[in-house]
């Protein structure tokens, strides 16, 4: 497997939840496979970090979204949504 690209923060900020989630796989794939130089394995952990942190993000507004869609701010899950 090739070694993931590092990206910089500001092109992680652009990408999709998608997009950042399958850098993300492809990021812990290469560091559980092993046999990394500390330096390469660091750059590649905080990859990951900034990765998940993105998509954390991502959620979290969607998550927002939702909640403003339901009115009253509450989250229920989907199989209670009363239907206006």
């Amino acid at each position: 497997m090739a070694e993931p690209k590092i990206l910089s923060p500001e092109a992680i900020a652009g990408l999709s939840f998608e997009e950042a989630y399958a850098h993300l796989e492809q990021v812990v794939a290469f560091i559980e496979q092993g046999d990394l130089p500390l330096e390469q394995a660091l750059a590649l952990y905080e990859q990951g970090v900034l990765l998940a942190e993105h998509c954390a993000q991502k959620l979290e507004q969607a998550e927002l979204r939702v909640s403003q869609w339901q009115g009253g701010g509450s989250l229920e899950p989907f199989d209670e949504w009363a239907q206006p």
